[in-house]
């Protein structure tokens, strides 16, 4: 059967794309945050040459003091273990909203230093833009030893599930050398070099006025940073490539592009946050017109991480899982004939007052995206991403995403109308009063860019 151009053009680029070859025994998904952490820990502790930690945060709480402790535990056992630990540089010089200020996860790293003087365990700030409303470091893997441990979950007693609350995220677990070794260069030549970098474990911090010139050059590197390995594997064996981006044409947003567009039969999407980019969104709508089956997997408004009961103080950022509920309601309206038709599935989902932190992309049986992108315009234009393309033609690994999937719908609800969405009059005062003051001044346009 001949393919249309239009199809052919976007296979080819998935096609022409580097691939590592992997082994399928070396390639092992765990479906819950606990069994993670735990995963995670046995790692750290079995590791014999490099741990690389590349996070958006490392918070200074339990789960944050367990992984620490556990780095300072193994260095001081073997000294000359590579450790090198990456964050965002804005993100650890302040405290969750409502915190004490000085209580930083950035003061906290200095403090487990000076109980250390012997061992010397960096803690690197990386910062992608000069305020972190503009941009963050979104980069996600853990490389221990030769295992690519990658998740969209940071390091903190909810992603970890280490008290009662847990942050669904998904959690894979590559063994292969090369991918490990192309994500340990990424670093080395793209952060370290650069004066951008700051250490965090240190007494006193530069200011961001200061530093403004090396992150204006950082950030014009990123841009044109790509992972470097030697692709050793055609299109027809179980294969990853690595992938990073930042900024708009990046070489990711163009991959997640081609790759829903050479769906044949179904694809699935997972984001915590419905705000999708306008291309994505057009994405879609032609492969419905096309017959594809598209199924969507959102979290519901109150699991989101900017939910803020009804009973707690309200702030702006409590605003935001509404206007991605009307986003959602929207979206399901314009296209409700292709519900009917169950071509189009919509899921939320909801576990009691847990929070959902899912992204990624799954198409035809054949193609598997594992990202921390978000699949919003934050992440399309702002912050630094990445995320590695699984190519399995022999479904190698299909037991293991069939059975992720199944453990992520276990906790959705179906949606077959737009009016099962609550309604905008519906919510709360504080949240109407705000999305009318938003809506007025056409500020709601740029927060959902923003955040």
């Amino acid at each position: 059967m001949r393919i249309p151009f239009i199809k052919y053009n976007h296979q080819k680029h998935l096609n022409e794309l580097a691939k590592i070859q992997q082994n399928a025994n070396s390639y092992r998904i765990v479906y819950d945050a606990k069994a993670y952490r735990l995963a995670l820990l046995e790692n750290i502790y079995q590791a014999q040459h490099r741990i690389y930690i590349v996070a958006l945060y490392l918070e200074r709480d339990e789960a944050g003091k367990e992984i620490l402790d556990a780095l300072y535990q193994i260095k001081q056992q073997r000294p000359n273990l590579d450790i090198k630990i990456f964050v965002d540089w804005h993100r650890a010089q302040r405290g969750r909203i409502g915190d004490d200020k000085t209580q930083t996860n950035a003061r906290y790293y200095y403090q487990l230093k000076q109980q250390h003087p012997d061992i010397d365990i960096p803690i690197y700030g990386v910062p992608v833009n000069r305020r972190e409303v503009l941009g963050v470091l979104h980069l996600k893997g853990y490389i221990i030893d030769d295992t690519v441990i990658y998740s969209g979950a940071s390091i903190n007693n909810v992603y970890l599930h280490k008290l009662d609350k847990y942050r669904y995220d998904r959690y894979h677990f590559i063994t292969n050398k090369v991918l490990a070794d192309s994500m340990v260069t990424y670093v080395n030549n793209h952060f370290l070099p650069f004066d951008g970098l700051q250490r965090l474990d240190i007494a006193e911090h530069k200011t961001r006025k200061q530093i403004k010139t090396e992150i204006k050059a950082l950030r014009q590197h990123l841009m044109d940073a790509k992972y470097q390995y030697t692709g050793d594997a055609d299109n027809d064996v179980l294969s990853v490539s690595p992938i990073s981006g930042l900024g708009r044409n990046n070489q990711l947003n163009k991959i997640i592009h081609h790759l829903i567009n050479t769906t044949q039969q179904k694809i699935i999407l997972c984001t915590p946050y419905f705000n999708l980019p306008n291309i994505l969104i057009r994405d879609i709508i032609r492969l419905l017109r096309k017959g594809c089956q598209v199924e969507i997997i959102i979290g519901d408004k109150v699991a989101n991480d900017f939910y803020i009961p009804e009973d707690k103080p309200f702030n702006i950022s409590g605003g935001l899982p509404y206007l991605y509920e009307i986003n959602l309601r929207n979206f399901i309206e314009r296209l409700q004939s292709f519900v009917d038709k169950q071509q189009l599935i919509i899921r939320l989902w909801k576990d009691q007052e847990q929070t959902y932190h899912l992204k990624g992309i799954w198409v035809d049986n054949e193609w598997v995206l594992i990202t921390g992108n978000n699949l919003n315009p934050r992440a399309w234009r702002l912050d630094l991403e990445n995320g590695i393309l699984v190519h399995d033609p022999k479904q190698e690994l299909q037991h293991q995403f069939i059975q992720e999937l199944n453990t992520i719908r276990d906790k959705t609800t179906l949606v077959t109308h737009f009016q099962q969405i609550q309604a905008s009059q519906f919510y709360p005062k504080n949240v109407r009063k705000l999305i009318k003051r938003l809506s007025r001044i056409k500020v709601d346009r740029i927060i959902k860019r923003l955040l």
